[in-house]
């Protein structure tokens, strides 16, 4: 009985340090909501909200397969270059004409960037784990080849799908709406719903947590390490490929400049969202909460006069490192 009694102050003190990791990101952005409201009267309007939640439909999806490499212990710098060789190939194809149907044509080019996004995640994480590189580096030099295959494809300039059959058949991925809702919202709860269930409630998600947590522990309990960080690299593929999809139809064009800087807002709904940068926690939810905090303070900066929006990007790199020693020092009580 004194044993027991020793160790619930100590469960509660952990339970504690959880439940405020899990809840600081929306108690975040609920402050952000009422700084918005007096920066700026049309800030809560049901307009603005859903036109600031589409837009961050992009980093909140790619930010989806991020959580599962960082939970592994890994890291993915490569993103917004794979966006933008990925909707390169994707475009290419559609413009090449070999399917007559444009319907086809469509379903045939949504199908071939899932399956290249797969890929690119694939590679990146065989390099990772067969190479033993380190994931810094290995998608540093990743990132390289896939924007410099981007400005080779397009000579340095834009690729634009030319087909206005399929642009009217794709243009509702992005524009239409369901029941009001527009599609990039829905896509962002979905593609979040699926991640939080294979990330909390199957074995392979327990497997992501474990490998992240101790690498060496998760080896000696049986668990492959090496399949299970490989996988969680194919999954940011496939997040990047659904990423691609919306991007495609909102503007109908790639460049080599597409998806530039996407990899440090990843990485920082990431950490917004209580995911720790050295692997073994996950929150799906909560990164969803980053992206969101991410674009709404992007919203307040351009609303009002308080702080230039060319300054976006300092605040953002504010915002990691904030982040990151909110997270240290929940870590140490």
């Amino acid at each position: 009985m004194t044993d027991l009694a020793a160790d619930k102050p100590r469960a509660r003190r952990s339970w504690r340090n959880i439940d405020l990791t899990a809840v600081a990101p929306f108690v975040a952005l609920a402050l952000l909501l009422v700084l918005g409201a007096f920066a700026n009267s049309n800030f809560l309007s049901i307009d603005n909200l859903l036109n600031v939640i589409t837009r961050s439909a992009f980093i909140a999806i790619i930010a989806v397969g991020a959580t599962f490499v960082i939970s592994s212990g890994g890291l993915d710098l490569s993103v917004g270059s794979m966006v933008a060789f990925v909707a390169s190939l994707t475009i290419m194809f559609m413009n090449s004409g070999v399917i007559a149907s444009p319907a086809m044509m469509l379903a045939a080019g949504v199908a071939l960037a899932l399956l290249i996004g797969a890929a690119c995640g694939l590679a990146n994480g065989l390099i990772t784990t067969m190479g033993r590189i380190e994931p810094f580096i290995a998608t540093l030099g990743t990132m390289g080849i896939f924007r410099g295959l981007t400005t080779w494809l397009s000579q340095g300039g834009a690729i634009t799908l030319r087909s206005s059959e399929i642009q009217t058949l794709y243009r509702p991925a992005y524009f239409g709406t369901v029941l009001g809702v527009p599609v990039p919202i829905i896509v962002i709860f979905v593609i979040a719903a699926i991640g939080a269930f294979v990330l909390y409630r199957t074995r392979y998600g327990r497997h992501v947590l474990a490998v992240g947590s101790n690498e060496d522990v998760a080896r000696y309990s049986g668990i492959p390490v090496d399949r299970v960080r490989t996988i969680t690299y194919v999954i940011q593929g496939l997040c990047v490929a659904v990423a691609c999809l919306l991007y495609i139809p909102r503007l109908g064009s790639t460049s080599a400049t597409t998806g530039l800087m996407w990899e440090l807002q990843a990485i920082t709904a990431v950490v917004v969202g209580g995911t720790a940068l050295r692997g073994g926690v996950g929150w799906i939810w909560g990164t969803i909460c980053g992206a969101f905090i991410l674009e709404i303070v992007g919203n307040i900066m351009l609303l009002s006069n308080f702080v230039s929006e060319y300054l976006l990007g300092a605040i953002q790199g504010a915002i990691i490192i904030i982040a990151m020693l909110v997270q240290r020092s929940l870590a140490r009580r």
